[in-house]
């Protein structure tokens, strides 16, 4: 992890990382999770209206709070493990409850989406997703950190990482 988290260089003025590589496994794990119910037999390993109600509920709540997160960044949305150069710092809204309200919310909306098919493949793929998602943060608040300092470290310290892990690691 400290070898990744140190390998940020800019070139021409664009950030060169070589913890990118993360972005693609991310949208990997999400083009498995939505494409495999549609082109690959499974049989549900559960069906119910309880688990229908609750799948439902969590794309819900995921949707909602990965598209807060979204909107409050605006521009400054970037897939990188880097924030885009010039971009502020947001600490407020549904980043004072999490300093990767995007990425929880896409782990809610895809826990939702395997309870749904119920399938073991997809679960699978979104414990995946969890593990490139939370290396993923783990090494963009030292970007973070790099990009707005003490500021940041503040923020750290205060708001979890995702749901847990609060301070800088």
């Amino acid at each position: 992890m400290g070898t990744l988290a140190a390998r940020a260089t800019r070139e021409n003025g664009a950030v060169k990382d070589r913890a990118n590589w993360l972005v693609a496994l991310q949208f990997l794990s999400i083009g498995v999770l939505l494409i495999v119910p549609f082109t690959v037999p499974g049989a549900p390993l559960w069906s119910g209206q309880q688990s229908a109600v609750l799948a439902v509920l969590l794309i819900m709540v995921g949707i909602v709070l990965a598209g807060a997160g979204v909107a409050a960044l605006g521009r400054d949305l970037v897939p990188w493990v880097a924030p885009r150069p010039g971009a502020r710092l947001r600490t407020t809204g549904v980043y004072r409850l999490t300093r990767n309200p995007i990425y929880v919310g896409l782990l809610v909306a895809a826990a939702g989406w395997v309870i749904w098919f119920a399938r073991i493949d997809l679960i699978v793929a979104w414990v995946a997703l969890v593990v490139v998602l939370a290396v993923k943060a783990r090494i963009e608040q030292h970007r973070l950190v790099d990009a707005f300092g003490d500021e940041y470290v503040e923020y750290a310290d205060r708001t979890p990482l995702m749901l847990w892990a609060r301070g800088i690691r």
